[in-house]
């Protein structure tokens, strides 16, 4: 079972990158182009490609990982790299499902709006390429699995510190 978890975690996870590179092209067309219809056919790229792949793969990566670090010997606040990790992952995956809200928004925006606002509404090229660094981080954290353990509060080490 704990292989299976483990295959869908890197799967969602792998997925999610993916997902955001791609979401980070059609973003950069949506900004870039002149043509009123490319750009509105990308807003709604974007909040499609946003609910229905990046969104649940988030979620799906979140929930995976969640899952795996209390079933292996790492466990969910015994390491530093798995906290980091798990802080990273809920914090990207939290901003996603928020920002989502105002891409649906700028898409509904685009498919009426006038030429002029068209060609200035722009793309959303900073959220996946942020995200994409944190995913990055996470990866090689997830990777590496840097030494260090999460001392508990109030725990007091045996040199009588």
């Amino acid at each position: 079972m704990r292989l299976g978890l483990l295959t869908v975690h890197l799967v969602a996870s792998v997925g999610w990158v993916g997902a955001a590179v791609s979401y980070l092209a059609v973003a950069i067309v949506a900004g870039s182009s002149g043509e009123l219809a490319t750009i509105r056919s990308a807003w709604s790229m974007l909040n499609i490609l946003g609910w229905t792949v990046v969104v649940p793969l988030a979620v799906a990566a979140l929930l995976t990982g969640l899952a795996i670090s209390v079933s292996t010997a790492w466990g969910l606040f015994q390491h530093w790299w798995v906290v980091i990790s798990l802080v990273l992952t809920g914090f990207a995956t939290l901003i996603t499902v928020l920002h989502m809200r105002d891409v649906s928004e700028a898409a509904r925006s685009a498919s009426v709006a006038a030429p002029e606002e068209l060609l200035h509404l722009g793309g959303d090229v900073f959220h996946p390429a942020a995200g994409l660094v944190v995913l990055l981080v996470v990866a090689v954290l997830n990777i590496y699995k840097p030494r260090g353990r999460v001392v508990a509060i109030g725990a007091h080490s045996s040199q009588g510190g």
